[in-house]
C-alpha cells in the first residue's frame, strides 16, 4: 500500500517534492522520485511484499515507468503465464509483464485493490480498481497532475473554489459522486475506470462493469451456496499473504466473523480490534465481539473511547480525509488504527461489501415491497396526496417517487432528497435534479440483462455508498496510521458470481444476508447468525452537541448564507432529539471544510 505521485508538463521542482511529501503517511518506509524536463513521477512506498529495497518504485524497464498503490493477489498465478526476466518478489514488477503482454487490457487479468500509474513513453495511463477501493485524483492545467490524495493536488490550485456538483451530491448521497470533488478542477476516477493521458488529451473509459456478469446463471440455492463459499474462502486465503503482521477488525456480526472463522480455516489466526465507547453502553459491541472471540478461539483486544477521545481526533480525520465526507465513524475509526499501528500491525482485514452483496440491510426488502405499488392501477388520487402534504420522513418521500414514476432507490446513503434541499438551501434545487448524479449507473442497469430491481440496489450501493462513502473513509483512516485495509467480500469474482445468482435467491425468504447466512450456518455460533445488525454506529451526535462544536454550522452560515436560518435550526433541534442525525454531521462537516478552505 503506497501513494502515487506525478506531473506532466512544466513544474517547479521544491513545489513538486513539497507536495508529494503530504503522502509521506500512505508510504513511510522509501519515497522514489523519477524526473526529467517536463515529468516528475514519484511513489511513497509502505512494504508489504518482499520489502527488500529491489521493490522500491517507481519501477523501470526500458521506456515504461510504473508507480502502484495497491495489491496483486494472484500476481504469482500471472508470473507462472507471463515470459519476463523477474527481478523481485513483489507484485509491482507483474503489473509491468502483464501490460507488455496484453497491453492496457492487462488490468482485466489483475485480481486484486489498486491505483496504477504507468506511463509508456509519451502516454500515461491511470487506473482505478474495478470496485474503487484505491483512490485517484487528477488535475489538468498546464501541467496534468495526478495523486491518491487531494491534498497533494491543491497546491497546484490557481484559486480554491468550491465545485457545486461536489457538495449538491454529498448532500444527496453522503460524499460527491465520481467525478466531482469539492475542490474546483480536481476530479476523481470512478471506480472500474481509467484514463489515458497524451498531448495534453484526457481520455476516460470504463474497462469494468458488474452489469456484465451474466443474468440468472446460478438458478438453484444449492449451486449458489457451493460457489459462494469457494469463492469467499479463496478470497480470503488470498489476502493473508503478507510478508508484516496481519490484524482483523470484530465487530458482533456476521461478516468480521466469517472473515475471522476462514482466517483460522487456513492456520492464520488474527489478533482482532473492537471498538466500544464508554458510558454509551447502546452504541457498543465488545461484549458480542468478545462472545465472537471466544467462540472463534481468538485474541480480542477492546479500545474505549470516550468524548475527549473523539473531539481531539475529529479536526484531523476531517484533514485527513481532504474533503466533506458525511460518515460520524471515520472518527472512532481513526482512533481504533491509531491503536492498531501502536501494536505494530501494517494489514488489517474489514467487512465491507458484504452488506450490499448479500442484501444486509432492512431496508432493501423495505423497498422492493413499496417497488409493487407501482403496479397500482388508480393512484392518481395518491400523487396529488403526497404532493400536497409534504414530510420530512424518507417514508413519504418513497411513497412520493412510486406514484410520481420516478426512480425509486438512489443508493442506501441517500440523505438530502431533493426537495428537503430545496426547503434549506438558499437556492432552487428541482425535484429529482438529483438523478443526474446516478444518471450513467442508471442507463448501464436498464441496456444490461439484469432486470430485478435488487440487482439495481447492489449495483448503485457498491459504486456509490460502498466506493465513494465507505471505502474512502477506510483508505484515508487506515492510511494516515500506514495500514493496509483488505476487504475480501470486495473481491470482483466473487461480487460478479452474486450478480449471476437468480436474484429471488437472495431476497425470496425475506431474511437478510440470507444466502451468507446458509454458508456459514454449520461454522459460526446461532447467535453470531441471528444478532440484531448494529452497523458500526458511535454517539456522534452527543459528542458534537456536548462539545458545543455543533455551534460551527450556525457560525458559518451566518458567514455564507447558504442555508435558511430557521430550516438549519430546525434540523439541529431534531437531531438533539435523536432524528436526522447524520444529515446534521453532515452539515458539520461541510462548515468545517468551508471554514478552512474558503473563509
Amino acid at each position: 500500500m503506497c501513494a502515487i505521485f506525478g506531473i506532466i508538463g512544466e513544474y517547479n521542482d521544491n513545489q513538486a517534492k513539497s507536495a508529494l511529501s503530504l503522502l509521506s503517511h500512505r508510504g513511510p518506509d522509501y519515497c522514489g522520485i523519477t524526473q526529467k524536463k517536463n515529468l516528475f513521477f514519484a511513489h511513497q512506498r509502505l512494504s508489504i511484499l518482499d520489502t527488500h529495497h529491489r521493490s522500491h518504485q517507481p519501477l523501470k524497464h526500458k521506456n515504461i515507468l510504473l508507480s502502484f498503490n495497491g495489491e496483486i493477489y494472484n500476481f504469482q498465478e500471472l508470473k507462472s503465464e507471463l515470459y519476463f526476466d523477474f527481478q523481485t518478489q513483489s507484485d509491482s514488477e507483474v503489473i509491468i509483464a502483464a501490460y507488455l503482454k496484453w497491453g492496457i487490457d492487462f488490468v482485466k487479468h489483475l485480481r486484486g485493490m489498486f491505483a496504477i500509474a504507468l506511463m509508456d513513453g509519451d502516454t500515461l495511463y491511470l487506473f482505478r480498481d474495478r470496485l474503487g477501493k484505491k483512490p485517484l485524483f487528477y488535475l489538468e492545467g498546464s501541467s496534468f497532475v495526478f495523486a491518491s490524495e487531494i491534498k497533494a493536488l491543491k497546491p497546484f490550485l490557481s484559486t480554491c473554489k468550491l465545485d457545486n456538483d461536489a457538495l449538491l451530491s454529498y448532500l444527496s448521497f453522503l460524499a460527491p459522486t465520481p467525478p466531482h470533488t469539492f475542490y474546483e478542477g480536481i476530479k476523481k476516477l470512478a471506480a472500474g475506470e481509467y484514463l489515458a493521458y497524451k498531448e495534453g488529451q484526457v481520455t476516460c473509459k470504463r474497462y469494468f462493469d458488474l452489469l456484465d456478469a451474466p443474468s440468472v446463471l446460478i438458478t438453484t440455492k444449492e449451486e449458489a451456496l457451493k460457489k459462494i463459499e469457494t469463492l469467499l474462502e479463496e478470497s480470503i486465503e488470498l489476502r493473508l499473504s503478507a510478508d508484516v503482521p496481519v490484524a482483523s477488525l470484530l465487530s458482533g456480526g456476521i461478516d468480521s466473523a466469517t472473515i475471522n472463522y476462514f482466517a483460522k480455516l487456513k492456520a492464520m489466526p488474527l489478533q482482532t480490534y473492537t471498538l466500544g465507547y464508554k458510558e454509551f453502553a447502546k452504541y457498543d459491541e465488545r461484549e458480542n465481539a468478545r462472545q465472537s472471540a471466544e467462540f472463534l478461539g481468538l485474541s480480542n483486544t477492546q479500545i474505549e473511547i470516550d468524548e475527549n477521545d473523539f473531539i481531539r481526533a475529529s479536526d484531523k480525520v476531517m484533514d485527513t480525509l481532504d474533503e466533506p465526507l458525511n460518515d460520524p465513524a471515520a472518527v472512532p475509526l481513526y482512533l481504533l488504527f491509531e491503536q492498531i499501528k501502536k501494536d505494530g500491525y501494517k494489514v488489517v482485514m474489514s467487512g465491507e461489501g458484504a452488506d450490499e452483496l448479500f442484501l444486509g440491510y432492512r431496508q432493501y426488502f423495505e423497498y422492493l415491497d413499496i417497488q409493487g405499488a407501482a403496479t397500482l392501477a388508480h393512484k392518481n388520487w395518491l400523487k396529488k396526496y403526497f404532493r400536497a402534504n409534504f414530510s420530512m420522513n424518507r417514508e413519504w418521500e418513497w411513497y412520493k417517487r412510486i406514484f410520481d414514476d420516478t426512480l425509486l432507490f438512489r443508493s442506501s446513503g441517500e440523505k438530502f432528497t431533493d426537495l428537503q434541499k430545496n426547503q434549506l438551501m438558499r437556492r432552487n434545487v428541482k425535484d429529482n435534479e438529483s438523478l443526474k448524479y446516478l444518471k450513467s449507473y442508471r442507463q448501464r442497469f436498464e441496456g444490461s440483462q439484469h432486470k430485478d430491481e435488487s440487482i439495481w440496489y447492489s449495483y448503485i450501493d457498491l459504486n456509490i455508498f460502498q466506493a465513494e462513502h465507505f471505502l474512502t473513509k477506510l483508505d484515508r483512516v487506515s492510511m494516515a496510521h500506514s495500514i493496509e485495509s483488505r476487504t475480501p467480500f470486495l473481491d470482483h469474482k466473487l461480487a460478479s458470481a452474486l450478480f449471476s445468482i437468480d436474484p429471488k435467491l437472495r431476497y425470496g425468504d425475506g431474511i437478510t444476508k440470507s444466502l451468507l447466512k446458509e454458508v456459514m450456518r454449520n461454522k459460526l455460533d446461532t447467535k453470531i447468525l441471528t444478532r440484531k445488525k448494529k452497523g458500526f454506529s458511535n454517539p456522534y451526535m452527543e459528542y458534537l452537541i456536548n462539545s458545543k462544536k455543533i455551534n460551527l454550522i450556525q457560525e458559518v452560515n451566518t458567514q455564507t448564507g447558504m442555508f435558511h436560518k430557521k430550516k438549519l435550526d430546525e434540523y439541529i433541534n431534531t437531531a438533539s432529539r435523536g432524528s436526522f442525525k447524520q444529515h446534521v454531521w453532515g452539515l458539520y462537516v461541510l462548515s468545517y471544510w468551508i471554514k478552512k478552505n474558503l473563509l
